[in-house]
């Protein structure tokens, strides 16, 4: 039996699908509200805090990547200095995924709720980062495949015991991705009402990197071969069949290349030959990147963009952690391209598709350190670097305020 719904508000209308017939698919209030609440980065802003970088007592462009940093927080806040990016907070989103039982994992299904446990007893790697950072942790039940005791610290929103097996068909009805976006909205909206001034996400779920790679593969268009890595690490026989379980699964929900677009019927647009990629975010339509989601997403991954979604609504800075939060932002993406102006890459993973996904959503990751972990742990090492690069806008002196002598132009 499915849990009972998350008590999100939602209403729903009656739209035309092909071949004359009504369906009934959902226009969720919050979903909605949210996305009208997105602003792309303030250009006066960003040209400001460009102009104190060049008047702080250092030569220009001496911190490299870290100004960067402070000049796209100051345009995602509108206001130069950015507000301090502390305290912050570390949401895990938890779900199982019915591909697993395609042997694209050598782990059991099981250890996603052992996990959970571990992450609520402190044990993780992601406790022992969050509590060096000094960044408290939040663990969601967005769709573990079990029943899960009340614990402090643990949310629930499960919105089902786990997605449908995405190589059979669709992962999850556009219904529920559309409750797992909301989810995520809800739960930044509490953080940031708690005082947050950071939000970061993290995932745990066995198989979830094979639907990462799917999403990914769907959003940019690249072979599944060149965005699906070895995720906890695996054989070669096993990689082998999570290739081609990713690629299977395109096709099965239509969204190989060789596969007819959602909605491209009567748009004019053009169908790619079979070999020829077609990123979804490339003028596509929310509908279609909703679509996309609940065919070969995961919850968690819905989950982390309406968690971004959020972020970016509220002007508060997201530090994205590896492939699993990356797909989740191309989803955000997909839904409101504004919403990445609001998103600092935390690191690169070892994930092959995580590279790929940086590169399309115009990210530079703060640092790479071969991680392939998840949970969160790279965006946690990265807060520091975020807090210290936002501390030099508001604590070092200018030129003129400091009386030192500037390089003559």
């Amino acid at each position: 039996m499915d849990p009972p719904l998350v008590p999100l508000s939602k209403i729903h209308q009656l739209v035309p699908a092909p071949g004359g017939s009504l369906q009934l698919v959902p226009e969720v209030a919050v979903l909605a509200e949210t996305l009208a609440a997105i602003r792309p980065a303030d250009q006066r802003a960003l040209a400001e805090a460009r102009a104190h970088q060049d008047r702080l007592t250092k030569p220009r462009g001496s911190l490299g990547a870290m100004e960067d940093v402070a000049v796209r927080l100051a345009g995602a806040a509108g206001t130069c200095p950015p507000p301090a990016p502390w305290p912050a907070a570390l949401a895990i989103f938890a779900a199982d995924h019915g591909v697993h039982a395609r042997g694209v994992s050598p782990w059991p299904q099981e250890v996603t709720v052992q996990m959970v446990a571990n992450f609520l007893s402190g044990g993780a790697v992601a406790n022992a980062f969050a509590a060096q950072a000094g960044v408290p942790v939040t663990v969601v039940d967005v769709g573990v495949a079990a029943d899960l005791p009340d614990a402090p610290g643990l949310v629930k929103h499960k919105i089902a015991y786990g997605t449908a097996d995405l190589s059979q068909g669709p992962a999850m009805t556009v219904d529920q991705a559309v409750r797992a976006l909301e989810v995520g909205i809800v739960v930044a909206g509490g953080l940031v009402a708690e005082g947050a001034r950071c939000l970061i996400a993290g995932d745990m779920g066995i198989a979830n990197t094979t639907a990462s790679a799917a999403l990914v593969s769907a959003f940019t268009g690249k072979d599944p071969a060149e965005v699906t890595g070895r995720g906890t690490g695996i054989d070669d026989r096993t990689y082998e069949r999570k290739v081609a379980t990713v690629r299977r699964t395109l096709q099965v929900n239509g969204l190989a290349a060789d596969e007819p677009a959602a909605g491209a019927e009567g748009r004019g647009s053009r169908v790619p030959p079979p070999g020829e990629a077609r990123p979804l975010s490339a003028g596509s339509s929310p509908s279609e990147a909703l679509r996309a989601l609940a065919a070969v997403g995961g919850f968690e991954h819905a989950a982390i963009a309406g968690f971004i979604l959020h972020g970016a609504a509220a002007r508060v800075p997201v530090i994205l952690d590896g492939v699993i939060a990356g797909a989740g932002a191309l989803v955000a993406a997909a839904l409101d391209p504004a919403a990445i102006d609001h998103c600092v890459a935390g690191h690169r993973s070892a994930e092959p598709g995580h590279a790929v996904t940086l590169d399309h959503l115009g990210l530079r990751p703060l640092v790479d350190l071969e991680l392939r972990l998840g949970e969160g742990t790279g965006a946690l090492l990265a807060h520091p670097l975020v807090c210290a690069a936002v501390r030099v806008m508001h604590d070092v002196a200018t030129f003129d305020a400091a009386g030192v002598t500037e390089k003559p132009v």
